[in-house]
């Protein structure tokens, strides 16, 4: 990889090894954990076409019910957001990382072993607390091995993680749930199990920041921060000092930064929406094909996501010179237009025509989305509140994560994706005004 090399220094730690050997080993380790952390995330969404269709179940797990769950999961994503990054700054990726693995395997394989309201609530709950502990920690993670010089690639790599965790954990949810063992319980054991299984390799392979690796700290390191000793004093003493008012430092910064939560919150239904419920739609839109088809045919949102941030961050730095707000805007019009389009797409009964609406959807969602929580975010933060710019931003989008999994419980999908067109149209409309806009210094 070419940003391993963007570095000021190739000076070597414990046993010999480079930072750039060090930088390639904690990179892989955190893309794979991150995306293993979808395994246990998406068995409900692969086992809910199997449990709508189970009598023994369906009289008290309905449609309506399982959208609450949803609900209730994102709930307490929201809630895990705002507080597992300050969690991981004072303790450290591997204890925070290492405990959400742990709850998330379990939660998932706890609930393959019943089906009563009363445990699949509280499990959910601890999902979502335990999914809350991947993003905000990992991403520190990268961030404290890699320059700034290299670090905006480093962290668009880092955001395919998501979408490649998307497009495979259901299909293989709904594989063994569906081909292998006939029973939609199967779903949660494969997620608790592979994530489990990833555990071994994170607590092996991870290392918190480069002086457990015998280095000196990133900041050091970089040539272009001559500085970074008192600044990162200066960092650790506003920690120390931090009160709960600092959570919106970010957006008295800039009050672009509320322009981008807001807009956020409105983008993030449209894709949680088809992340948790992907293979229901598409069996309530298209009837007659079976369960493992319906869970296989999001696949095409998933792989639109992996190529989407990749897309969309090279056009913002070349087409529109590092201006992110053009490519936030065109990816929403884009997705408004698609999501218009589904009803009729849909009514086609074509499987191609669907996975090419839903690869479109993944492609629009997918690219202003990385820009929305990730680039933008980091650039109107700026150096000073990048941290608590990204934690604002996807703090906002975690609360319109949660309508993604409620609302389809209870709509049709043509007044589904009617709603979400309009939400993404008014993303739209709030960001459009700033299109020339770049950050203030900090």
């Amino acid at each position: 990889m070419s940003l391993l090399r963007n570095t000021a220094s190739q000076a070597t730690g414990k046993a010999g090894r480079s930072l750039r050997s060090w930088q390639t080993q904690v990179f892989v380790v955190s893309w794979v954990t991150y995306a293993a952390f979808y395994f246990p995330r998406s068995s409900f969404s692969a086992a809910k076409v199997g449990i709508l269709e189970d009598p023994t179940v369906n009289g008290t797990l309905t449609q309506g019910v399982l959208g609450n769950l949803d609900a209730l999961y994102l709930a307490a994503y929201a809630i895990g957001q705002f507080t597992w990054g300050a969690v991981a700054e004072k303790w450290g990726t591997r204890v925070v990382v290492t405990g959400g693995m742990i709850f998330a395997g379990l939660a998932a394989i706890f609930m393959g072993f019943g089906s009563a309201l009363w445990l699949f609530a509280p499990l959910m709950i601890v999902q979502g607390l335990a999914q809350a502990t991947g993003w905000s920690a990992l991403s520190k993670n990268i961030a404290s091995f890699f320059t700034v010089k290299s670090r905006g690639r480093a962290m668009g790599m880092f955001s395919t993680s998501y979408a490649f965790g998307g497009l495979v954990a259901a299909p293989v949810a709904g594989f063994f749930a569906y081909s292998v063992l006939h029973d939609w319980r199967a779903a949660f054991f494969t997620g608790g199990l592979v994530i489990l299984a990833l555990l071994v390799v994170f607590v092996a392979l991870q290392r918190n920041n480069l002086r457990e690796c015998g280095l000196p700290d990133i900041d050091v390191i970089d040539s272009d921060l001559p500085e970074a000793g008192e600044k990162t004093a200066a960092i650790e003493e506003g920690r120390r000092r931090m009160r709960l008012s600092d959570l919106l430092a970010a957006a008295r910064h800039d009050s672009m930064i509320l322009r981008l939560g807001v807009s956020y919150f409105l983008l993030k239904p449209a894709r949680y929406a088809i992340l948790l419920w992907g293979p229901v739609l598409v069996i309530q839109a298209m009837p007659e094909v079976d369960k493992l088809t319906a869970v296989l045919v999001p696949i095409a949102f998933g792989v639109a996501g992996v190529v989407a941030p990749i897309v969309c961050g090279w056009l913002s730095d070349t087409v529109f010179g590092a201006r992110r707000v053009p490519v936030c805007v065109i990816s929403l019009a884009l997705l408004v237009g698609v999501l218009c389009l589904w009803g009729p797409m849909t009514a086609t009964g074509s499987v191609p025509l669907v996975c090419g609406a839903l690869a479109l959807i993944g492609l629009a969602a997918y690219g202003a989305d990385a820009m929305i929580s990730g680039v933008a975010a980091v650039d109107f933060g700026t150096s000073r509140h990048a941290a608590g710019a990204a934690g604002f931003i996807n703090g906002c989008g975690s609360v319109g994560a949660i309508l993604g999994g409620l609302l389809p419980g209870y709509l049709g999908g043509g007044a589904l994706f009617y709603g979400f067109a309009v939400a993404a149209a008014i993303a739209a409309a709030v960001l459009a005004p700033q299109w020339n806009r770049r950050p203030v210094s900090a």
